[in-house]
């Protein structure tokens, strides 16, 4: 960590702080078996799924249903479920604490401790898109902008709500535990493994404001090419409601000494 103190500005203080950070999670076994392997092997179960599903008239295909998936996947368990157990490992070994002490700010170690989860999710991402374009004729996208903007949305959002959700756990274990209700509830409600599109209307309105169905919808319609701009425009509004909430949550209570 001495590296960072040595660091002059923001962007060099973060990077340092980031590349000590990838070390430390390089000897995590079981968080990088979670953010490097669960995402591609849960997608692989979805394929049978997604064919037994009445497509018809949703303008949607089996690669455009397990692609967006595998995606949600990837930030629910490479950002969100490991970025939450790195703040909270590093508030209890007191890291987080001397941190403050030398030129760092708070939200530039928030951002640098963010920064190889946000990377091996956007590694992930790409790998992720172009296994499902070759191996499950999904194409090209229609729309990419709105594909990037749904990841980059997401990436933001689940780095900000793991910082939340740490504030509150006690220990790594812990924090796994608080962490799994989103997880379960993203899975179910987001549009993960049944499309808005084939939901009963009145249930598809209400899972439509869970923080990850926003970046499903933005990323299956991206590819799709089936959203209207009104649609893109409650998406992105529900993005930056999840992360500005979140961001006012981590400034209210995050904990940067361990809890007792």
């Amino acid at each position: 960590m001495s590296t960072v103190a040595m660091t002059t500005t923001p962007m060099g203080r973060m990077g340092a702080l980031a590349r000590a950070e990838l070390t430390l999670l390089g000897r995590s076994k079981g968080t990088l078996f979670a953010a490097l392997f669960v995402p591609f092997v849960i997608p692989l179960s979805m394929k049978q799924a997604a064919e037994g599903m009445d497509l018809k008239g949703t303008g949607l295909s089996v690669g455009t249903v397990v692609l967006p998936s595998a995606l949600g996947f990837s930030l629910l368990f490479a950002v969100y479920s490991a970025l939450t157990a790195v703040y909270v490992a590093r508030r209890e070994e007191l890291v987080l604490k001397r941190l403050r002490t030398g030129e760092l700010r708070d939200h530039e170690i928030l951002v640098g401790a963010a920064l190889p989860s946000v990377v091996i999710g956007i590694v992930q991402s790409l790998v992720l898109i172009a296994g499902c374009a070759a191996l499950l004729d999904a194409g090209a996208p229609s729309a990419p902008h709105l594909v990037v903007l749904g990841i980059a949305a997401g990436l933001v959002m689940f780095a900000a709500l793991a910082a939340v959700t740490g504030s509150f756990a006690r220990s790594v274990e812990s924090a796994q535990v608080l962490a799994m209700p989103m997880i379960f509830v993203s899975m179910l409600g987001s549009g993960l493994f049944v499309p808005f599109e084939v939901m009963p209307d009145k249930l598809a309105a209400v899972c439509e404001l869970l923080p990850l169905s926003s970046v499903i919808e933005l990323v299956r319609g991206g590819w799709a090419g089936h959203l209207s701009g009104g649609d893109v425009l409650a998406a992105v509004a529900t993005a930056v409601a999840w992360t500005l909430l979140s961001v006012f949550a981590v400034r209210r209570w995050f904990r940067w000494e361990p809890r007792h």
